[in-house]
């Protein structure tokens, strides 16, 4: 790790911890977005978007609620998470891909997100509509 004391000050804070993932050789891995991959065209080690998993938050755990961190708002590629000062992030089930990524980078432990399975709402049997029965007005 290169970095003088004078470009330290000069850059700031931010400056150490990029100097750090770049000596770890992290930053160039963290900086290529991940695509989702048809199932057909799988590559070993390639995230795949699963329409049956879903991104769920925690905003128990959730550091974006009280500072500044924005890490799966900025990696989520189809927007579907959003913050929400003072309360964390809220996720768009409808736009969410459930490719992962936001659970990848969000950086406490225990997770703030978690994928979790999709939840398919069917309405039960008893409150289903019925066709009238003979001799019943439809109203």
């Amino acid at each position: 790790m290169t970095l003088s004391r004078k470009d330290f000050f000069k850059q700031g804070l931010f400056s150490l911890g990029e100097a750090l993932l770049k000596a770890g050789g992290v930053a160039a891995e963290a900086q290529q977005p991940l695509v989702c991959q048809p199932d057909d065209d799988e590559q070993a080690g390639a995230p795949v978007c699963d329409e049956n998993t879903v991104a769920r938050a925690d905003n128990r755990h959730c550091l974006a609620k009280n500072c500044g961190c924005f890490s799966c708002v900025d990696r989520c590629e189809p927007g579907a998470i959003m913050l929400i000062p003072g309360t964390g992030i809220r996720i768009n089930e409808e736009r969410c891909t459930g490719c992962g990524s936001c659970e990848y980078v969000c950086p406490v432990t225990p997770k703030a997100i978690r994928m979790q399975a999709r939840t398919i709402h069917t309405p039960s049997a008893a409150y289903a509509e019925q066709p009238p029965q003979k001799g019943e007005s439809p109203c």
